[in-house]
C-alpha cells in the first residue's frame, strides 16, 4: 500500500511556496487539494507556489472576498477558493462550482470545512500549523490520485 500521509518541515515562506510548486509540478488536470489551517497558516502562499509553477506570473491573493478565483495557466484552468466568510456549507450553490463539472481544472480550497458537502471530495489534504518560527504541513492522500500526487511530492523533498 503507498504512503497515504507525509509530514514536512516548512522553515520559511520560501519552504511554503516551494510545498505548493512541488504539488502543481506532480498534480494531474483535475486534482482537488483542500488547504486546511489557522488564520497565518501559509494556506494562501503555499496556493502561490501552486499558481506560480503553474505559469501564472500575475498577483496571487486570497479570494477573501470574491470567494473563487479563476486562472489560466500553461498546464490548465486553475481554481482557488476561500470559503472562510460562508456562514454555511448552503452558499457553495452561489458560487458557481457547476462550471467545475463543465470547465475541470485543478481546484484548490481554503477553509473546506465551510463548505462542507458542497464541494468535490478532496484527492489530498494539506493542513497547515505554525511549528516554532516555522510552519508544518501534513499531506494526507484520499485515493489513488492523492497518493500518486503524494508519492511525487516525496520523491522530491526525498
Amino acid at each position: 500500500m503507498a504512503n497515504r500521509s507525509l509530514t514536512l518541515p516548512l522553515p520559511d515562506e520560501r519552504a511554503t511556496e516551494a510545498l505548493g510548486a512541488a504539488l502543481a509540478r506532480q498534480c494531474p488536470p483535475t486534482a482537488v487539494i483542500y488547504l486546511e489551517g489557522d488564520l497565518g497558516a501559509g494556506k494562501t502562499t503555499l496556493a502561490r507556489g501552486f499558481l506560480r509553477a503553474l505559469g501564472h506570473a500575475g498577483r496571487v491573493k486570497s479570494p477573501t472576498y470574491s470567494l473563487l478565483e479563476t486562472y489560466d495557466t500553461v498546464s490548465g484552468r486553475a481554481y482557488h477558493l476561500d470559503l472562510y466568510r460562508l456562514a454555511d456549507p448552503e452558499e457553495t450553490r452561489w458560487l458557481g462550482l457547476d462550471e467545475l463539472e463543465t470547465e475541470p481544472g485543478m481546484v484548490l480550497v481554503e477553509w473546506p470545512g465551510h463548505g462542507a458537502g458542497g464541494l468535490p471530495a478532496p484527492d489530498l489534504t494539506v493542513a497547515l500549523r505554525h511549528a516554532g518560527s516555522g510552519r508544518e504541513a501534513r499531506l494526507a492522500a484520499h485515493g489513488a490520485a492523492g497518493e500518486a500526487l503524494l508519492a511525487g511530492v516525496n520523491t522530491l523533498t526525498a
